[in-house]
């Protein structure tokens, strides 16, 4: 039987702020889901969050870009909009839902999506992943370590049905290009694409032995979308585990070192990617409170629930970064960001020019007065007089 795996995610409102989600905000899609269920929509649905996105796990038999599918997520978004978020005045209520009306399929209206169609081996374990306050970019380098290091991933090295490595889906969110590209051998060429993560983002990866999908990652940039900043774009990821695959360790393994990623405060800054723990999880509610984003709105954080799927129904979820084992990255991470939060505006902890375009700086800037340099150097001493006296240079330059 072929499942679809399909996570949606959306930023609809922040209890405070940014920092975290609403309970009754989970408690309210999760009933939606269920109702979903019980009328044959979905097989099986999981809600979780980090930081202040809500993300919809669903399995279904419909395939991928379904109408019903996304239009279920659509729906079960503005509910939990109107319905939580406006009657309890959280911040940014609907902020991801870029769009008035569902025109069929829900990308390039503001949520995000990573969706994977598959037929299930005798055993199926899977990973979702979600981060908060970053971007789609965020995930190449793990996916790279996952896919394409032996240095991470040791059955790239022993493992006869990895040996022939895979494909990497890029996709150039800018010109809307992809490529195709195959490891080991097309991995520097992988390398220079998939280092500009703004750009060059990595969608789906495939075994190359028989081109079974292997990984699928949402791709969504909200400010090229709206064509202004309206919240970082907050990538969601499916993985499939062992059998010809990288092993749950291996997957795990990828985000052992917090990477530099961009998003965190106002989706203006580079910080360390965290990987945190589930605050909670209730399986019989199919719930699962993620961790919180406090110090500077973040750090931006990545947490990971691990599933076993079987005829379609998810079993799980494991929260699998709680383990002592990744204490000493997580203070990493926290030291990572102590040392770039004290270089506060100036770059490489404030993101380059070309990120800060869509966010509010452009405003600011443009209400400081220029001069042309070489009328400025021949009448320095003017200028700065009026500057002195609080008078426009250009209203003394003719005195």
């Amino acid at each position: 039987m072929k499942v679809t795996v399909s996570i949606i995610k959306a930023d609809v409102g922040g209890f405070p702020g940014h920092a975290y989600v609403h309970p009754k905000m989970l408690e309210y899609a999760a009933a939606k889901l269920k109702e979903a269920q019980r009328k044959g929509v979905i097989i099986d649905y999981f809600v979780y969050n980090v930081g202040d996105d809500i993300s919809l796990l669903m399995t279904h038999t419909k395939g991928e870009d379904n109408p019903e599918i996304h239009g279920l997520a659509w729906e079960t978004f503005k509910e939990v909009t109107e319905q939580v978020a406006k009657r309890y005045k959280l911040y940014g209520a609907g902020q991801d839902l870029l769009k008035e009306a569902f025109s069929g399929n829900i990308r390039g209206l503001g949520p995000q999506v990573a969706e994977m169609e598959i037929e299930e081996r005798p055993s199926e374990p899977i990973v979702v992943f979600a981060a908060d306050k970053t971007e789609p970019g965020a995930f190449n380098l793990p996916l790279y370590k996952m896919f394409a290091d032996p240095f991470t991933t040791a059955g790239l090295v022993i493992d006869p049905s990895m040996h022939e490595g895979f494909i990497f889906e890029v996709l150039d969110v800018i010109e809307h290009k992809v490529y195709l590209l195959k490891t080991p051998e097309d991995s520097y060429s992988l390398l220079g694409l998939i280092g500009t993560t703004g750009r060059y983002i990595i969608r789906k990866v495939f075994r190359r032995s028989d081109g079974i999908p292997a990984a699928a990652n949402s791709v969504e940039r909200l400010s090229l979308i709206a064509g202004r900043y309206v919240g970082k774009d907050d990538p969601v990821m499916i993985v499939r585990a062992q059998s010809g695959l990288p092993a749950i360790g291996e997957i795990l393994e990828a985000f052992a070192h917090p990477h530099l990623v961009h998003g965190w405060m106002r989706g203006s800054h580079a910080g360390p990617l965290m990987p945190a723990r589930f605050v909670s999880i209730d399986p019989e509610r199919r719930i699962a409170l993620g961790p919180k984003m406090t110090r500077f709105d973040g750090p931006p954080k990545v947490g990971a629930l691990g599933f076993q799927l079987h005829d379609g129904y998810l079993e799980g979820g494991v929260d699998l970064f709680d383990d002592p084992a990744f204490d000493y990255v997580r203070q990493t991470a926290a030291q990572i960001a102590d040392y770039i939060r004290r270089m506060g505006p100036f770059q490489p902890h404030r993101l380059p020019p070309e990120e800060m375009e869509y966010t509010a700086l452009p405003k600011i800037l443009a209400k400081v007065k220029s001069y042309p340099a070489d009328q400025f150097e021949k009448e320095r001493k003017k200028y700065i007089e009026a500057v002195v006296k609080g008078v426009k240079a250009e209203e003394t330059q003719h005195d």
